[in-house]
């Protein structure tokens, strides 16, 4: 399905090999530049932290998980390197969504489900990912482009076990797109 801004026509996507190249050079300039690789998840586990920590600062103290994004309490959690990486994908990505033409409010699905159901089943979708990276200490993008250059076994094993998740489940809910 294509989108449009106004009567500007779409640009034809990037070619994803030409794409892979450029993910793999940003992801080689930030561990030259700032020393750490990419990811996203541990952006939002900092404003979480730094909002349970504005309404409830003791809770914030005794939770192990969230102290650990607080630190010594000298910087606040949203100073860290993957809340700015987070706003720079955001607005680079809706750069370059205006730059292409490809801007358009709408929600993507197949001609056999509601919009409502679609959003039900992306946000379950959501959730089942964020406890799993919660649990394998990272999302796809830390665990799969960060860990996985890095030959990180479990990083690896991460992913194949995404893949294979992917594809087990993909049978019963296919029938969306069809």
């Amino acid at each position: 399905m294509t989108t449009t801004t106004g009567d500007r026509r779409p640009q034809a996507y990037t070619n994803p090999y030409l794409a892979g190249i450029g993910l793999g050079l940003v992801l080689l300039s930030s561990f030259v530049l700032v020393g750490r690789g990419l990811g996203a998840s541990g952006a939002f586990n900092s404003v979480i932290a730094w909002a349970v920590n504005a309404v409830a600062p003791a809770h914030a103290r005794s939770n192990e998980f969230i102290a650990g994004y607080l630190g010594d309490g000298s910087a606040s959690p949203l100073k860290s390197w993957l809340v700015f990486e987070v706003i720079g994908v955001f607005a680079g990505a809706m750069l370059s969504g205006l730059l292409a033409g490809r801007t358009k409010v709408m929600t993507e699905k197949g001609p056999r489900v509601s919009v409502r159901m679609r959003l039900a089943m992306a946000f379950a979708g959501g959730i089942l990912m964020a406890f799993g990276a919660a649990l394998a200490r990272g999302c796809t993008s830390g665990q799969a482009l960060t860990g996985g250059a890095l030959l990180n076994l479990g990083s690896w094993v991460f992913m194949m076990m995404v893949f294979a998740g992917a594809y087990a489940v993909a049978y019963f809910v296919r029938w969306q797109w069809r």
